[in-house]
């Protein structure tokens, strides 16, 4: 759905979204010089995956690197795809309603996985109160509803294309927000940094021939609550370790239910009139999909640092973005390419910045 390191490991973060799948995660205690690593490597994987914790290896079968990460980046990109398909091509507009299903399968999923393997143990080491509930989950599911819900609806309006390269903002919003909790200090470097990427991603809008202002606001809101989401999260979960099934068992739930009651006022009727005119086999692979994507994001957390992550991650939104102008026609403009190339190349300062 709306798709999802610490070395030791290191999760992608999708964003989220579930335009890319949902799968989010809590980042473990970070400690003061990995702070701005992992706030970056919570996004690689834009279904919006947040950073994963250690995992007890011994539990869980391991899959090769170069099997589990193309599955990662087909899956994060089919999911992409397949919602944009269904929003357009399938004349499906309700992203309101996709959100909350996708959240409402992934709440069920969970729990089955839960009574038939060992991909949920984690869940066995988590303490999990009435109040730490009602004071970090549900504040934090919020936010993950508010940028899943504005995330698909950019989807309605604005290209595959345009919309990954919004999102390369990401990383600049996590800085200045963690920077405004005075989480993480701002230096020279990423300053500049910072400018490039802004300056990357304003000539990527600015070279945008079907540029849609109504389209533009929402997936620049959904960055905004993407990113203090990812902020909340290190400030409300600091030290519980979730990977992201485990992290997925407690906020679909309580998303789901915020997501569907925004449907009546926002979709009305309508969605449950047209799903079965799309039919029980789309909408089911649909939802599967989307949570495969969670399920290769716990195998990919223990089998790659986080420089492969950010590769594989630059990796997917190129294939995207190419995906996007063969199958949906959507046009990309030289500057666009420019911009972009850009705040690619500040991400990785950012990325080789946070490493040393």
């Amino acid at each position: 759905m709306s798709q999802y390191s610490h070395r030791p490991s290191s999760a992608p973060n999708s964003r989220g979204e579930v335009g890319e799948g949902v799968g989010y995660v809590n980042p473990p205690g970070w400690s003061a010089d990995l702070k701005h690593e992992e706030l970056l490597d919570s996004l690689k994987g834009q279904v919006e995956i947040t950073p994963s914790l250690p995992q007890d290896e011994s539990r869980k079968a391991q899959l090769n690197a170069a099997v589990i990460i193309p599955i990662w980046i087909a899956l994060s990109s089919m999911v992409i795809l397949y919602n944009k398909y269904l929003y357009t091509n399938l004349a499906y507009p309700y992203p309101v309603f996709i959100t909350a299903y996708h959240l409402g399968c992934a709440a069920i999923g969970t729990r089955i996985l839960r009574v038939t393997t060992n991909l949920l143990d984690g869940l066995d080491k988590i303490e999990m109160t009435r109040e730490l509930y009602f004071k970090s989950i549900l504040p934090i599911g919020v936010l993950f509803s508010g940028s899943l819900i504005l995330s698909n609806t950019a989807y309605l309006t604005l290209s595959v294309s345009f919309i990954q390269m919004l999102k390369a903002f990401t990383p600049v919003a996590i800085l200045l927000i963690s920077a405004a909790f005075k989480l993480q200090m701002l230096n020279s470097r990423l300053i500049l940094i910072v400018l490039l990427i802004s300056i990357g991603c304003a000539l990527a809008a600015y070279g945008e021939l079907n540029f849609e202002m109504f389209g533009f606001i929402c997936q620049a809101s959904a960055v905004a609550f993407e990113s203090s989401r990812l902020v909340m999260i290190q400030i409300l979960l600091q030290g519980l370790k979730m990977d992201p099934l485990v992290s997925l068992y407690y906020y679909a739930p309580v998303c789901a239910i915020i997501n569907a009651l925004f449907i009546p006022f926002i979709e009305g009727f309508a969605p449950f009139r047209h799903f079965l005119r799309i039919g029980p086999l789309i909408m089911l692979s649909n939802a599967a999909v989307a949570f495969g994507l969670n399920v290769a994001a716990v195998f990919l957390i223990g089998v790659a640092g986080g420089l492969v992550l950010t590769l594989a991650g630059v990796f997917k939104d190129i294939l995207l973005i190419s995906s996007s102008c063969i199958f949906f026609g959507s046009p990309i403009t030289p500057i666009q390419i420019f911009g972009y190339s850009l705040a690619l190349g500040g991400l990785m300062a950012y990325k080789t910045s946070s490493s040393k």
